[in-house]
This record gives structure tokens, sequence and C-alpha cells, in this order.
């Protein structure tokens, strides 16, 4: 799990949430859509399932039944913005935001 800022771009972390892993399926949505990150994903041997943006000139093919896995993650999100404190973010300090999402995301697993 990593902080970014509320107006970065969600393409931004893509690097930093692959470098220590060997996936063999990234799945994203649409915010990750760019040839740079598809072919490094390609280049380490996975499959991108990331629907292209409807403005692009070349449209991808998308394994549509594996891209919905990625509900999951959209799943867990909404059960840790059950805890109020994540879902409004009282805490003014990032490194406190993120260490109570850790412990909510702990409480959500471990249910």
């Amino acid at each position: 799990m990593t902080l970014s800022a509320a107006q970065e771009s969600d393409i931004k972390q893509a690097e930093e949430l692959l470098s220590e892993h060997e996936p063999e399926v990234v799945i994203a949505d649409k915010g990750y859509d760019s040839d740079a990150l598809v072919a490094e994903v390609r280049s380490r041997g996975a499959v991108a399932v990331i629907p292209p943006r409807k403005n692009r000139l070349e449209q991808r093919e998308v394994d549509w039944h594996l891209y919905r896995a990625r509900g999951v993650v959209e799943w867990f999100w909404s059960k840790i913005k059950q805890y109020r404190r994540v879902a409004t973010r009282y805490d003014k300090k990032a490194q406190n935001f993120l260490a109570f999402a850790q412990v909510a995301s702990i409480m959500v697993i471990l249910r």
C-alpha cells in the first residue's frame, strides 16, 4: 500500500507498485493505460489486463473475464472505507493516515 497526493495521477504509482513483484497478470483500470506501462508489464512476462481509453487510436484487446477480478480490490476498498477515519481522512499527517489504513486493512482481512 502506498500513499500519494490526491491530485497525482494513478499511473505515476505503477512503477513503484510493480517494482518488488513478478506478477503473471497485471489488472488495472483505464487510469493506468499507457504504452510504456503495458510494455513494462509485458517485458516482465506478465499479461496486461488494462482497458484502453476511448480516445486511443489503437484499441487493445482486453480479457474481460480476468478484468472482473479487479472487483475484489474495489470491494476491499469499499470495506476499508467503512472505517470513518479512513473515509474522511481525519489524520493530517500522511504517515498516520497510512498507518491506520493498514490497520483497517488487517481488520478487514481478519473478518
